[in-house]
């Protein structure tokens, strides 16, 4: 029997996947790379779900990145393919249209951190830690983590960081803009749920064209960044969601949002 590297609870309108290999430390293999895809292949096209939230098993980690036991028996050629895979795996997260959110329970090193990256938002437990670590092992980060950490810290914290390959403990990290919030580590799925509760008030539709916009204008020039903005907004006034939102407000009532 193969092994349940994936566990999956569905409460609408929130659906939570866990990274489950905590006797590796919830670390990446092929199979986990797989079974993720596939879940987040599901999510695009679940009407009843608002946001996800991607975690892992235990207290003690995240994902320490990619099952390096697993590395050492591939030859160069699967290497390639195990890479094309986890950076599929974590555009299609960061693409998503709706939020994701990674709740950080413990140690998230290496490709845990670049899937951390690929979220929209990032809690951690107090007692987490996170690192672009890939230097140490003379490599680089290869699943983003070149390209997302820079536009989230800046440039010159992204390079000491990647260069040193040092960890930034919770605190560390929050200081910095690379999570969003602490909470204390038998808290931290209360605050990502109170979190997805205050998300799952908004209109789904305006959710996924906000993201949509932030996502493409964010490098984009800001004559660019407006037009996309425009165009995403424009998508938005047609739908029955807009005019339930007008209703609500003139009626002093909570909207109930279709997705329509």
């Amino acid at each position: 029997m193969s092994e349940q590297v994936l566990l999956i609870n569905r409460r609408p309108p929130v659906r939570v996947l866990t990274l489950n290999r905590p006797q590796a430390r919830n670390a990446l293999n092929s199979q986990l790379i797989h079974e993720l895809e596939r879940a987040v292949d599901e999510a695009r096209f679940s009407e009843d779900l608002r946001v996800l939230i991607i975690t892992g098993a235990g207290d003690k980690a995240f994902c320490a990145g990619a099952d390096l036991k697993e590395r050492l028996a591939m030859s160069d050629g699967e290497v390639r393919r195990f890479l094309s895979a986890i950076r599929r795996l974590f555009s299609k997260i960061e693409e998503l249209p709706l939020p994701v959110l990674a709740a950080i329970n413990g140690v998230s090193l290496g490709g845990g951190t670049e899937l951390a990256l690929a979220c929209d938002l990032r809690v951690a437990a107090a007692h987490a830690t996170m690192g672009l670590t890939e230097t140490r092992l003379a490599i680089i980060p290869g699943a983003g983590g070149t390209q997302r950490l820079p536009r989230l810290v800046g440039i010159a914290l992204a390079k000491e960081l990647i260069y040193t390959g040092r960890q930034l403990t919770a605190p560390e990290a929050l200081a910095k803009g690379l999570v969003n919030r602490l909470a204390e580590h038998n808290k931290l799925m209360d605050v990502c749920l109170e979190l997805s509760g205050e998300i799952s008030k908004a209109g789904p539709i305006a959710l996924a064209q906000a993201k949509f916009a932030i996502n493409r204008g964010k490098d984009a020039e800001l004559h660019t960044g407006l037009a996309i903005e425009a165009s995403a907004y424009e998508a938005c006034i047609p739908t029955e969601d807009r005019r339930e939102g007008l209703r609500a407000f003139k009626e002093k009532r909570q909207p109930h949002y279709k997705g329509r």
